[in-house]
């Protein structure tokens, strides 16, 4: 059997690390079978994985393999410059991101380290700045302490576009011998300074829209142990805020020890910092994941802390910069707001109400980078999102980056408070003259071998079965892995990489959307609605995701 062969090989290797020898000889046979029974795919975002011994696990030769991969793929696409590198908190993240380093070098390839750990952000702006023709981040982003991952970066600082991940894939491939990846430590590695925070955070200051507002409103803020720490507190203290930072979680621990969730999407990793708030009468909470790319809030609004969701940000944030930029004169005649298939559909109808061009990729910010480059000299880049807590406000960088977004709810907070309104009440008001548009993402997670079978079945099945919606009307369904869009019973090609997503687009701004996580063992499935009011439209929600539910208990 092929798992028993490769984890005999990894056996039979006398030079494997001790700590992953001792792992090995512990493996229970159903241990055996999860660690080899594949290779850790190498996705569009890189790969992402429990950490651990075997190829089903990111560890020091999954890492340098992968490496070793985009290296050939450089050298091969000759795409000039160096390789930016950059770390989370997590364990031996920054081992592998030198050893990452050495490969490159063993390869004739400059990289430029981050000394310390700094957020995928930050990572995507060094590509930027130094030129290079990549760049790695060794992270897991918001996933559990167990999981670590690696994503890769193309020369204009996104994440690599699906045809170039297929070429590092082929690259990749290639390598026969996992053992056999040469390391080097030479002067073809650079090592990027603390001091160079602030060239980034001078980028970063020019998000401000009403700088000279007088400094009102009381933040509280958490990095969760993560890459947020070393770089939000001093830049919000340096522009004038006050943010206190709940300590415990600014510790660096790859045990996430002071929190019970690694997730902003998750309630879990608000409780400690929202007792914090309470006690020193914060205006607001702030929470970046380890990685700092997303963030979560939440708001105290009639004495109590309501969290909001990652679409309700992105709508606070998208109609502050236009209304803002409009009463200033400041909006361009051609100008780019760029969403996702699964973000809310206020989105589009806020952009297109201030003459905006909108853009819409599939989830991934990889794809907004992408678009966002494809349309650089055709008109502004106003604002990019995603329903899962990422959003970029300025394009300097290519990715979600949480500094920004702190940076602007800040702002927008502290004008309200001196508006005599919480971020609630604005986001009332915006309801108010669009329509009450709520969406939800139920997660199911269904992990090992049965797992992946499992979700396998469930996209078959709605892929011949569309849900069946109460008095409302199927308009139309895009199955984007065939890339056709069906509307009575007529096919038209869809313009999306090719992806295992189903999307089904009824009346009255209802939609449903199945996809397979692209960086952990679920399938998320997305709903959004437009109701008379808020309740209205959560409960409509809520009956048709219960129904689903239960269909999918019984799929076999």
């Amino acid at each position: 059997m092929e798992h028993l062969k490769r984890y005999n090989e990894w056996k039979a290797y006398e030079g494997l690390d001790e700590g992953l020898k001792k792992e090995l000889n512990e493996l229970s046979d159903d241990g055996i079978k999860e660690a080899f029974y594949r290779d850790l795919e190498f996705g569009t975002g890189g790969l992402r994985g429990i950490m651990g011994v075997g190829t089903n696990r990111i560890n020091l030769y999954t890492i340098r393999r992968a490496t070793l991969g985009f290296a050939h793929f450089i050298l091969d696409e000759k795409i000039q410059g160096g390789v930016a590198i950059s770390y989370d908190n997590r364990k031996d993240s920054r081992l592998f991101a030198i050893e990452s380093a050495k490969v490159l070098a063993a390869c004739g390839i400059k990289s430029y380290v981050y000394r310390n750990l700094r957020p995928t952000p930050m990572l995507s702006y060094a590509v930027r700045y130094f030129d290079c023709a990549g760049g790695i981040m060794i992270t897991a982003s918001h996933n559990p302490k167990e999981y670590n991952g690696y994503k890769a970066y193309d020369k204009t600082g996104a994440q690599l576009n699906p045809h170039d991940a297929n070429r590092v894939i082929e690259e990749i491939l290639k390598i026969d011998n996992i053992f056999d990846v040469k390391t080097i430590e030479n002067d073809l590695i650079h090592y990027i300074e603390d001091d160079f925070d602030w060239i980034y955070l001078e980028d970063v200051k020019k998000i401000a829209v009403n700088p000279e507002e007088l400094r009102n409103v009381k933040i509280a803020y958490s990095p969760l142990h993560g890459t947020g720490g070393p770089i939000i507190p001093k830049f919000l203290a340096k522009m004038g805020y006050d943010l206190n930072v709940y300590s415990p979680q600014l510790i660096v621990d790859p045990t996430f020890s002071k929190t019970k969730s690694s997730n902003p999407e998750e309630a879990l990793a608000f409780e400690n910092s929202i007792e914090y708030a309470k006690e020193i009468n914060a205006d607001i909470v702030t929470v970046t994941d380890p990685d700092a790319d997303r963030l979560g809030i939440a708001v105290k609004h009639e004495g109590e802390f309501k969290l909001l969701t990652g679409n309700q940000t992105a709508v606070i944030e998208l109609f502050y910069l236009l209304d803002e930029k409009k009463k200033r004169d400041l909006l361009p005649n051609k100008g780019f707001v760029y969403t996702t298939n699964v973000t809310t559909d206020l989105i589009p109808r806020i952009a297109t109400s201030f003459h905006m061009d909108v853009v819409t990729t599939l989830t991934g910010f990889k794809f907004i980078g992408e678009q966002a480059e494809k349309n650089k000299s055709l008109g502004q880049y106003m604002f990019g999102c995603e329903e899962s807590y990422g959003s970029l406000i300025l394009d300097f960088v290519r990715d979600k980056d949480a500094v920004q977004a702190v940076y602007l709810l800040a702002e927008i907070s502290n004008v309200m408070k001196n508006r005599g309104l919480t971020l609630i009440d604005y986001l009332d008001r915006i309801y108010q003259k669009y329509g009450y548009y709520v969406e939800y993402t139920q997660s199911i997670t269904l992990k090992g071998i049965s797992g992946v079978e499992k979700i396998t079945k469930i996209m078959d099945y709605y892929r011949l079965n569309p849900p069946v919606l109460h008095q409302k009307k199927l308009l139309y369904f895009d199955d984007i892995l065939k890339g056709v869009s069906t509307q009575d019973g007529i096919q038209t090609k869809l313009d999306y990489p090719t992806s295992n997503v189903l999307k089904y687009v009824y009346e009255n701004d209802t939609w449903i959307v199945f996809r397979p996580s692209g960086t952990e063992p679920k399938i998320k499935i997305y709903y959004g609605t437009k109701g008379k009011s808020t309740q209205e439209a959560k409960a409509f929600i809520d009956g048709i995701n219960q129904k689903i539910k239960q269909d999918i208990e019984r799929i076999e």
